[in-house]
């Protein structure tokens, strides 16, 4: 007798809806769900898991890129500073020259003024940028600005900027005083005319590379030293080339400051 292998027994296929069985029923078509799992491997009543439209991800892009810049909600101090400083720069592009200087130089944090008047042009000499809006150093306001106060919040911004400005004027300032006393300098250099942000940029600078990571932060100090030290080097201003390095040096002396974590609100206690 020879052997022999049968094939996989194949279901018999159902008799067409409405034929006749032997109980006295008449056959039904196949249930839906074979419709469901027809060539798409999907349980009953799943649904396709939801897709981002593509619309939605340029503008989520876009979004990110705006948050290089101030906002009103979520930068308030740089957002109003920014805009004071459009103000006071479209005034000395648009006003008379001659107001414009006459204003700069009641603004003027040189030693005159700062022996009679320091609580006033402190201030005043912090409201305009020296360049105007073509000044590198506007831009820098805006993106280091805004990326300090975002991490640290306005009030500590803030400060840091004002620290800045006000202990690198006098870092710089001080010293032409006395070199007046001591007959080093003429008394022409107590009316020396200096205003502007850049000081209290550099230290924002600073403070913010402490909050990158280590080689970007090491790559942000080598580049903004660099510059700095090549301004020096030139002899152009020596007495502001220097103040943006002491700026620079308050800035990174800030990090214990800009590094303190805002304590977290506690949970309330459970009776």
């Amino acid at each position: 007798m020879e052997r022999t292998a049968k094939g996989p027994a194949t279901a018999a296929s159902p008799p067409p809806p409405g034929t006749p069985l032997p109980d006295g029923a008449a056959a039904v078509g196949p249930p839906a769900v074979v419709r469901l799992l027809d060539g798409i491997p999907r349980q009953r009543g799943a649904t396709a898991p939801a897709t981002v439209p593509a619309a939605t991800r340029p503008a989520a892009a876009v979004a990110r890129r705006w948050l290089l810049l101030p906002t009103p909600a979520g930068t308030p101090f740089t957002f109003a500073y920014a805009c004071l400083l459009a103000a006071t720069s479209a005034f000395a592009a648009l006003a008379d020259p001659a107001l414009v200087h006459a204003v700069h130089q009641a603004s003027s944090t040189d030693v005159a003024h700062l022996v009679r008047t320091p609580l006033l042009v402190l201030p005043a000499s912090a409201l305009w940028i020296a360049g105007g809006i073509v000044s590198p150093y506007a831009p820098a306001f805006l993106l280091v600005l805004t990326a300090l106060e975002r991490r640290i919040g306005g009030t500590r911004a803030a400060c840091v900027f004002l620290a800045g400005h006000v202990l690198a004027t006098l870092a710089t300032e001080v010293p032409v005083g006395l070199a007046v006393l001591s007959g080093h300098l003429p008394d022409s250099s107590l009316h020396r005319l200096d205003y502007g942000i850049s000081f209290g940029v550099a230290t924002s600078i600073g403070a913010l590379a402490g909050l990158l990571a280590p080689w970007l932060r090491g790559l942000l100090l080598v580049v903004v030293g660099g510059m700095l030290l090549d301004d020096l080097v030139a002899f152009t201003d020596p007495m502001t080339n220097w103040g943006h390095l002491i700026a620079l040096a308050l800035g990174v002396a800030s990090w214990p400051l800009v590094r303190r974590r805002t304590p977290s609100a506690q949970p309330p206690r459970q009776s």
